[in-house]
């Protein structure tokens, strides 16, 4: 079987997420095919999506949020994704154990003897209405009917787990702030949620396979779940593996992927990216090795912005007053210093609207 090396994964995984090329794609098409963004900061997906698609105007992502096209909801991993309008609708329902498991696993006490199912239908009653409401109103609103366990778990339980909601605009619109104010998801989107298969089959689980393989693959099952958090995929997978073709990589590990997915030459130049707080090309792995050091692993679920350059997490970054900031983790070469240095100015640029291209490089660790 064949083996890929880190490099390659780097190059193959690079190709997926659009951050080897910049890619002439429509902004909604791109969200499909990244399965989502993860958006629990509202801003960071708009530097997501500079760095992947060419002219990426903010405007448009924008105008998909207020034309009910994208929503902010939550999904994978139970944090807050922008997802396309089909996708939320057709994983919703796949995702609702795996979201339930997560919110016990933190408030299993304070949750302890509540009839989940008597408290989502008191949720959904309550939201019927149509009224946008915050997590802590709509715990409120079901306290005296359940005053125990009080409002942060209540309030985690309905809105991530028990009730499909959508986070509405102006929340995550282009240099908007706007509170968290959630709606039925069926009532903003205009379309119930897809059921779950009658027959117990998991064509949702299946395409997320698919799905995911042609974003971040090749990937391991354990890279899988780690993206989506989602258990009971072993059969999903096994369900597709006629389609696919394996791998294994320097440690061992069975790796899967689409026959015809892109796997670049390991040497192909990969340019320097600005990326996003918690972005999935880091995110979406078990073994983020072949993106990140594992001296920086943490980095990258601490909300850390981070810098490539060759592929690898070489910097992070920040902006302060206009000018953004890059702080290296390793020296740069000449060549590497000069090219983010163009990216930070164009990224500068892009946050800006053209007011500002400063870029402030701080002296390496020694």
């Amino acid at each position: 079987m064949t083996v890929l090396d880190t490099r390659a994964l780097n190059r193959a995984t690079l190709a997926r997420q659009l951050l080897l090329d910049r890619a002439d794609v429509p902004v909604l098409d791109a969200v499909a095919h990244l399965g989502g963004l993860q958006a629990q900061e509202p801003q960071e997906p708009f530097v997501g999506l500079w760095s992947r698609l060419r002219a990426f105007d903010p405007s448009v992502l924008s105008d998909l949020l207020t034309g009910r096209r994208v929503v902010r909801t939550h999904l994978m991993r139970r944090t807050v994704h922008l997802v396309t309008a089909d996708d939320a609708l057709a994983w919703r329902a796949r995702h609702d154990t795996m979201l339930r498991q997560r919110v016990l696993g933190t408030y299993r006490r304070e949750l302890d003897g509540i009839d989940l199912g008597e408290l989502s239908a008191a949720g959904r009653a309550v939201m019927a209405d149509g009224e946008p409401r915050s997590m802590t109103e709509l715990a409120r609103a079901l306290a005296d009917r359940w005053p125990t366990p009080g409002t942060r778990p209540l309030g985690e339980m309905l809105i991530a787990a028990l009730v499909p909601v959508a986070q509405l605009p102006p929340r995550g619109l282009w240099r908007t702030k706007g509170g968290v104010r959630n709606v039925l998801l069926a009532s903003w989107l205009g379309r119930e949620i897809d059921p779950p298969s009658p027959d117990g089959s998991d064509p949702v689980g299946q395409a997320l396979v698919r799905r995911y393989l042609a974003a971040f693959g090749p990937a391991a099952s354990a890279d899988l779940r780690a993206w989506c958090g989602l258990t009971g995929l072993p059969a999903a997978v096994a369900a597709v593996r006629e389609e696919l073709v394996t791998f294994r990589d320097e440690r061992g590990r069975e790796l899967l992927d689409l026959p015809d997915a892109p796997r670049p030459d390991p040497d192909t130049p990969a340019p320097v990216r600005f990326l996003p707080a918690f972005d999935n090309a880091i995110l979406g792995y078990h073994d983020r090795g072949r993106i990140i050091d594992d001296a920086h692993r943490g980095l990258s679920v601490t909300g850390a912005r981070v810098v490539l350059v060759d592929g690898r997490v070489a910097a992070t970054w920040t902006v302060a007053a206009g000018t953004v900031v890059v702080t290296p983790l390793r020296p740069f070469r000449p060549a590497d210093r000069t090219a983010v240095a163009e990216e930070g100015r164009e990224l500068a640029s892009f946050l800006s609207d053209h007011d500002s291209d400063r870029v402030q490089i701080a002296d390496a660790p020694r």
